[in-house]
């Protein structure tokens, strides 16, 4: 089959149960993958893959193994597979560069994809206010935050961070709200002032979302979870979509 499939997802929150068991939705998951892998071109993993993760020099949080030994099996495809920090799992450091070859993105990207502009990120921290988050965000990418976290131990350090991650969790309550009223589209509709993004591409909104800018040329789209909706984005041919791994969920907020 001709490789002209870029796919693109987030919010697996790996670790964390909902709907289904963390188990049970790594397993959907791979599955998706593993019906996908004939045609992907690119995979693109949009933040919080992990409901919490923090990488010590020589241990990384216990799980995963289906979902890592899946991306191995990717690479050794030579398929290309880029990973974003979000905000449940913002501290990576070399496991993934290292042991799989892929690459951490810790902020946003602009790419030229299929012939089209995208400004790729997981959406955190972006947009007007959110104060608190912002000042929080820079002092847990504080590189001595994180020095001083890693020596605690990893029995102790990995449960606080799993008990932490669990305080700002709300699988299920997410409501969109008026254009005016939803910060990343307003980051959109400022960034489309300064330069020419053809597609915008988040994640951490736990909704589908597809939006047409201002200028009614750029779109917005939102990749949604796996945790609720178990949707994903793909680009071919140059035209963007967001799918369903379900496919009689197919809930999706078009503005």
């Amino acid at each position: 089959m001709n490789k002209k499939k870029i796919y693109f997802a987030s919010d697996f929150h790996l670790g964390a149960d909902g709907k289904l068991t963390s188990k049970e939705r790594e397993i959907q998951i791979v599955n998706w993958l593993s019906s996908i892998q004939g045609e992907i071109e690119e995979l693109y993993l949009v933040g919080d893959i992990f409901d919490y993760w923090f990488e010590y020099k020589n241990a990384i949080p216990k799980g995963f193994s289906l979902f890592l030994g899946k991306l191995a099996e990717l690479r050794a495809l030579n398929i290309p597979i880029y990973l974003f920090t979000g905000n449940h799992d913002m501290w990576m450091f070399g496991y993934f560069e290292e042991e799989l070859g892929i690459p951490i993105y810790r902020k946003p990207i602009i790419k030229k994809i299929q012939g089209k502009d995208l400004f790729i990120g997981h959406g955190d921290g972006l947009g007007p206010k959110d104060y608190g988050y912002k000042l929080l965000k820079k002092i847990l990418n504080n590189r001595l935050c994180q020095w001083a976290y890693a020596r605690i131990h990893p029995n102790l350090g990995i449960g606080l961070m799993k008990y932490f991650s669990s305080l700002s969790r709300g699988f299920g309550n997410e409501q969109f709200h008026s254009k005016s009223k939803e910060r990343l589209i307003e980051y959109c509709e400022s960034e489309i002032q300064k330069s020419k993004i053809d597609i915008f591409v988040f994640g951490h909104r736990h909704l589908p979302l597809d939006v047409t800018l201002s200028n009614n040329k750029s779109k917005y789209y939102n990749l949604g979870d796996w945790v609720n909706f178990q949707s994903y984005g793909m680009m071919y041919n140059g035209e963007f979509t967001i799918e369903y791994y379900n496919k009689i969920n197919k809930t999706v907020i078009v503005e």
